[in-house]
């Protein structure tokens, strides 16, 4: 099939064909008929088969017939949890409605915020924003949302999670109860799912690759290395192997720092992005990269979502992350559009524990090899992949028999026992146990067996 046989109009469909595409991709065929037709969604892809167009050309398409969107107010609200990614999104979506008389604008932190006022002041149609962006915009009045149609939430798993529930729930009790919403991403867990739900209105689900698998075009391995020896062999195998490109994940923001000095001292063009980094530095760190100006690109998992770096050939976890999702993620940085990629992961003795969470949720064993010279003294500990453990049913509790009560449990009710004296033993069928004070004897504190004279 054709892009023009899902009723897109002729502006956009020449932008396609302006943006290289011949055909829509699997998800692209499901989603843009249902975003046409108005219905909520929630569509889990592979990285790098066409989510963002999946949604933005019917949404140009639906918004070029509508009202004029009026001062301060937007119409499509598309939400990323990263500015880098909506950065990405709001240059597809300038693309895309090239030929279209509407309005697009993109805000985020980190940046001066005047200058995002300034665009929002005549109404913008389609608004792609981070959370906290928009929600400083909205308390100072600068953008208003009873306009709003539709809602996107782009790499919802991110956006669902508990790092963004808080600002993400603001939001909401801001929008019009009634408009489309529209979720998507890669990897969709059974919590956000369940989570989904309640934000959606019967909503179609689309699924066009297993859950939570890497593209096959992504060649997959490991590494094992000890740990202190990782930033050693990672310049060891991009000298050896002529890597002309490597996008590099780090766990934390101080080791993107540390690994990009140790490449530097090994006269390797590295440069770092992450969180503490300011957005001047991060985009002209991400500018340079795809520029082929810089080697290597260290990064914490700010990068692992969305962004789409023309063919990148390797991604390496430096780190295993400490989420499995976010494997999927990384990884999903290479072997965009079909083409090929590889994804390795230099793993230590004590990671073991993620790289199971990893296998057992992508279904597959990664192949581990070991380079010359850096055999580890620590090896890896085999994995098994471990499928979730069913639910226990609950115990069924039996009734307790009714025994009729005694003669002696009759006359004892409702009294203390005598000091140092035992109760009798009432309720046993066959009488074990039983202690009986009888007439003929008593046992004595030396336990000793005396017959006592019955009185006249």
């Amino acid at each position: 099939m054709s892009f023009s046989s899902l009723g897109l109009s002729k502006p956009i469909l020449r932008a396609i064909d302006e943006s290289g595409y011949s055909k829509p991709t699997p998800i692209q065929l499901k989603a843009i008929p249902a975003v046409l037709s108005g219905k909520d969604l929630m569509a889990a892809a592979q990285t790098g088969t066409g989510k963002t167009a999946s949604f933005a050309l019917p949404l140009l398409q639906r918004l070029s017939s509508g009202a004029a969107v009026k001062p301060n107010h937007i119409r499509v609200l598309v939400l990323t949890p990263t500015r880098e990614l909506a950065v990405q999104v709001a240059q597809s979506i300038a693309t895309y409605g090239n030929h279209l008389s509407l309005k697009s604008a993109v805000v985020y932190g980190g940046v001066k915020i005047n200058p995002q006022m300034m665009k929002l002041r005549s109404g913008v149609d389609l608004l792609v924003a981070t959370p906290g962006r928009l929600l400083d915009l909205a308390s100072q009045n600068a953008v208003k949302f009873s306009q709003v149609e539709t809602l996107v939430l782009d790499e919802a798993d991110r956006m669902l999670d508990m790092g963004f529930s808080d600002e993400i729930n603001k939001i909401m009790a801001l929008l019009p109860k009634k408009r489309q919403n529209l979720l998507f991403s890669a990897t969709f867990s059974d919590a956000i799912r369940k989570l989904a739900r309640a934000l959606l209105n019967n909503p179609l689900q689309i699924d066009v690759s297993p859950r939570n698998s890497a593209a096959k075009s992504v060649k997959q391995w490991a590494y094992e290395v000890d740990k202190s020896k990782k930033p050693a062999l990672l310049s060891h195998l991009i000298r050896n192997k002529s890597w002309s490109q490597v996008l590099v994940f780090t766990k934390t923001k101080k080791g993107a720092d540390e690994l990009v000095r140790q490449l530097k001292s090994d006269n390797l063009s590295a440069v770092a992005i992450h969180g503490d980094k300011s957005q001047g530095l991060r985009t002209r760190a991400l500018a340079d990269f795809k520029a082929h100006k810089t080697r290597i690109l260290v990064a914490t998992d700010i990068a692992a979502r969305g962004l789409d770096i023309n063919n990148l050939p390797q991604v390496i976890n430096f780190d295993l992350p400490k989420v499995a999702e976010d494997y999927i993620h990384r990884i999903g940085r290479t072997g965009r559009a079909g083409l090929q990629g590889e994804g390795i992961s230099l793993l230590s003795a004590d990671e073991v524990k993620l790289l199971a969470a990893i296998e057992s949720l992508t279904k597959q064993t990664l192949v581990r090899e070991v380079e010359t010279g850096f055999v580890p003294k620590h090896k890896v500990p085999l994995t098994r992949q471990t499928k979730p453990k069913k639910p226990k049913k609950p115990k069924v509790k039996r009734a307790r028999r009714e025994v009729p009560k005694s003669a002696v449990e009759r006359k004892t009710r409702g009294k203390k026992p005598r000091r140092g004296s035992t109760p009798p033993d009432i309720g046993t069928s066959n009488g074990r146990g039983r202690q009986r004070r009888d007439s003929n004897s008593v046992t004595t504190k030396q336990g000793k067996i005396t017959k006592s004279k019955r009185l006249p």
